[in-house]
């Protein structure tokens, strides 16, 4: 019987996931996401799955500082490198967050959250937490009904962390397709902008330890 787990288990440190070198490299990287998977193709997109009212995953309420599990504002997109989706991108803030907090959330579409957190002085990245997510789990869920399949065969590997705008705290999971060990890089024009995008990229200095985001377990 295949390992079927409904909550994830999140980890402060990636060894707490075992990933490969390659994948060790994506998970850890601090740098904007969405420039590192330009670097890696020909045509980046951003495939907007749904954004809306939702009932956040049980373990996000604690992460965005909610006194309970509650509805908040969610937003799922793909990541597609050459067509192909490489990562599920799923961001969830509080209902009550406002239009100072975030002022370009709701008005995002298809383009990249990735590049206007970057380019925001005001924004500091807290610390990254790294899981592995099995078919059951409902991230991996909805990544099998936007591409058409019934399951991966292997548990999925995912990083999340919370980014903070004033008083407001946004939290943004990443979630891997398991053809992202098949990305080289292409684009060596990028090169240039994805170092400065890493340089930029590492806030978590700039974030008081009271907001860095912490591990919990058990979570649906």
């Amino acid at each position: 019987m295949p390992r079927s787990h409904t909550f994830a288990k999140w980890h402060e440190h990636a060894n707490g996931v075992h990933p490969s070198d390659n994948m060790r490299d994506w998970l850890t990287d601090r740098a904007s996401l969405t420039y590192k998977l330009m670097a890696h193709c020909q045509q980046f997109r951003v495939q907007r799955l749904r954004q809306q009212r939702a009932m956040c995953l049980a373990d996000e309420w604690r992460e965005i500082a909610l006194p309970r599990r509650l509805q908040v504002q969610e937003r799922d997109v793909l990541l597609r490198c050459d067509g192909r989706p490489m990562v599920l991108g799923h961001t969830v803030v509080a209902l009550d967050a406002t239009t100072t907090e975030w002022p370009f959330f709701s008005t995002l579409g298809e383009r990249s959250l990735g590049t206007t957190l970057f380019g925001d002085p005001l924004v500091a990245r807290g610390q990254l937490q790294f899981a592995r997510l099995y078919s059951s789990h409902p991230l991996v869920r909805r990544m099998c009904t936007a591409v058409g399949v019934d399951r991966f065969a292997f548990p999925l590997w995912a990083r999340r962390s919370a980014f903070r705008r004033k008083t407001g705290v946004m939290l943004v999971t990443e979630v891997f397709f398991p053809e992202i060990d098949e990305l080289r890089r292409v684009r060596p024009d990028l090169k240039m902008v994805f170092s400065a995008a890493a340089v930029a990229g590492d806030s978590s200095r700039h974030v008081p330890p009271a907001f860095h985001p912490l591990s919990f377990g058990a979570v649906k």
